[in-house]
C-alpha cells in the first residue's frame, strides 16, 4: 500500500556526491551459511530501512564519511555476512555468501543543503525521508545481485542523516542494532567490539528448504498476469505518538487495575501498550461489531527455542504471533480482555509451538506478504528494548530514529525507545488516512498530560 503525497509534502532535494563500496579490511576467503526456516519467510519483504538523524556542525563531512568507512572495514570482519550476497545452491536452497572478490557494503555520500534537522524532526510521514535512505521498494530477493546493506550518509544544513537499508532475509531487529552499536563502538575509539556475533544460524534450525518462487499459474495453465490494474489503495498516513514515562505508567496501571480471575502474572508494559493501541486502532477504523481484528507481534525467539540461542545470534530469529477477536467483543470488554489474549498468545509460543510452526512451514513453504499479517490488523515490530539512542559514532547520540517507507501497511506499528529514555516509548503507526484522523482526535488514546 503506497504512501501518498499531500499538498504540503514534497520530496527533499538531495544531491548524491559519490558511491563506494566497503568490505572487511583483511581477506577472509569464502564464507557461506544457508538461510534457515526463520529467515526464508521474509524473502519477499522489502529491505528494512532505518534512519538516524544527528544534529551538529559537520563541516568536515568528507572526513567523517571516511572515518565511518574505516570503522565499517573493521566491524565487517566480524559481521562479514552483511558484506556478501544471497546465492542459491544446486538444490535451490538459499544461502548468504561472502567472498573477497565481492563488492561489499554500498556507501553513498550525499548533501541536502536546503534541509535543516528541524525539518526532519517535525516530519510525521516518510515522504521527506525517502531521499535519505537507499533501496525504496526493493525486495530482499534482490540480494541475489545487490549488496545486503546499503548506507547513505547525507549532510544537512545543521546535521547528518545516516540512512541504512538492511536485507531483512538475513537479519532481524536484534541483529540490526547489535551491528549498529558494534560499528559505533569501533568509530568511537574501541579496538574491538564488545559482543561477537554468533554466525552459525544452522544451530537454530538446520532444515534445508527449497523455495519455489515462480509466479502462480491460473487454472488454464498460463502464468497469472495483472491483466486488470489493481484498485488504487486508500491513502496511508504515518505518525509518531510519543508516550512519556507517566503516560506509559497510566496505561499499564489501567490495564492491570482489574486482573482477570485466576491471573497470577501482571500484564507487561508491552502487553499493556499493545492493548491500548489495538483498542484505539479499532475505534479509529470504526469497524462493525462482527468485523474481525487481528493483533500480530513479531516476537524474538532466541530464548524460546530449544536449546536457547544467545542474544548475539546473527540472523532472523523471530516469528509472528497472532491473536484474533471480533471488534465488538474487543470494544465491549475492559482492557484486560485484550491484554489476556495477547499475554496468552505470547506465553503459548514456546519451543514446542515454534517447532510445530517450523515443521508446518517446511512442509508447505509460504512466502509472507503484508496481507498475511491479518484482517484489520495491528502488527507490532521493533522493540523499545533496542538501545537506539545509545548509538554514538563519536559525534553524539541521535536526535531521532525512524523507520523508512519500506514494509509499511495499514496497521503496522514500530515501537522505539523514547528519546527521553527511561520508560518512555515512541509509537510509529501507519493507518489509512481517515482512521489516522480519528486516532489523532482520540483523547483516550493520546493520554493528554
Amino acid at each position: 500500500m503506497a504512501t501518498q503525497l499531500t499538498k504540503d509534502e514534497k520530496p527533499l532535494k538531495v544531491e548524491i556526491l559519490n558511491k563506494t563500496h566497503v568490505k572487511p579490511q583483511t581477506p577472509l576467503g569464502r564464507k557461506e551459511c544457508q538461510l534457515v526456516t526463520f529467515d526464508l519467510p521474509y524473502i519477499a519483504f522489502y529491505y528494512n530501512q532505518k534512519l538516524m538523524i544527528y544534529t551538529g556542525e559537520f563541516d568536515e563531512f568528507e572526513d567523517i564519511v571516511e572515518k565511518l568507512k574505516e570503522g565499517l572495514k573493521v566491524v565487517l570482519e566480524e559481521f562479514h555476512q552483511l558484506a556478501g550476497k544471497l546465492e542459491k545452491d544446486d538444490e535451490g536452497v538459499f544461502k548468504v555468501v561472502y567472498d573477497d572478490d565481492m563488492e561489499g557494503v554500498e556507501v553513498v555520500s550525499a548533501v541536502a543543503e536546503e534541509t535543516k534537522t528541524a525539518d526532519l524532526l517535525d516530519e510525521e510521514g516518510t515522504i521527506k525521508l525517502k531521499e535519505l535512505v537507499p533501496y525504496n521498494g526493493v525486495l530482499n530477493l534482490e540480494g541475489l545481485h545487490r549488496p545486503l546493506l546499503s548506507i547513505q550518509l547525507t549532510k544537512l544544513k545543521d546535521g547528518l542523516v545516516m540512512g541504512c537499508a538492511f536485507n531483512h532475509a538475513i537479519l532481524d531487529g536484534t541483529s540490526t542494532w547489535h551491528f549498529m552499536s558494534s560499528w559505533a563502538q569501533i568509530c568511537a575509539g574501541s579496538k574491538s567490539i564488545s559482543v561477537q556475533p554468533f554466525l552459525d544460524r544452522t544451530q537454530a534450525r538446520n532444515t534445508r528448504v527449497k523455495l519455489d518462487l515462480t509466479p502462480p499459474k491460473q487454472q488454464n495453465g498460463d502464468v497469472a498476469t495483472d491483466a486488470k490494474p489493481p484498485a488504487e489503495a486508500p491513502a496511508l498516513r504515518e505518525k509518531i505518538f510519543r508516550f512519556s514515562e507517566s503516560a506509559i505508567d497510566k496505561i499499564k496501571a489501567k490495564v492491570n487495575a482489574n486482573p482477570p480471575e485466576g491471573s497470577t502474572k501482571p500484564f507487561s508494559t508491552f502487553q499493556s501498550l499493545s492493548t491500548h493501541i489495538w483498542h484505539a486502532a479499532t475505534r479509529a477504523r470504526q469497524l462493525k461489531p462482527e468485523d474481525y481484528t487481528v493483533f500480530t507481534v513479531f516476537a524474538d525467539c532466541r530464548k524460546r527455542v530449544d536449546p536457547p540461542m544467545p542474544d548475539s545470534y546473527f540472523g532472523n530469529l523471530i516469528q509472528a504471533i497472532f491473536t484474533v477477536t471480533a471488534a465488538g467483543l474487543l470494544q465491549a470488554n475492559p482492557p484486560e480482555f485484550a491484554a489476556s489474549m495477547i499475554q496468552k498468545a505470547i506465553e503459548a509460543h514456546d519451543a514446542k509451538a515454534i517447532e510445530a510452526r517450523n515443521k508446518e512451514w517446511e512442509s508447505n513453504p509460504i512466502i509472507f506478504q503484508f496481507k498475511d499479517a491479518g484482517v484489520n490488523c495491528v502488527a507490532v515490530g521493533s522493540s523499545p528494548r533496542f538501545k537506539v539512542y545509545d548509538v554514538d559514532f563519536g559525534f553524539g547520540k541521535p536526535e531521532s530514529v525512524r523507520s523508512g517507507a519500506n514494509n509499511r501497511f495499514d496497521g503496522m506499528v514500530y515501537l522505539y525507545q523514547g528519546k527521553n529514555g527511561g520508560r518512555s516509548i515512541d509509537v510509529e503507526i501507519s493507518l489509512e488516512a481517515t482512521a489516522m484522523e480519528n486516532l489523532e482526535k482520540d483523547n483516550e488514546f493520546l493520554i493528554e498530560e
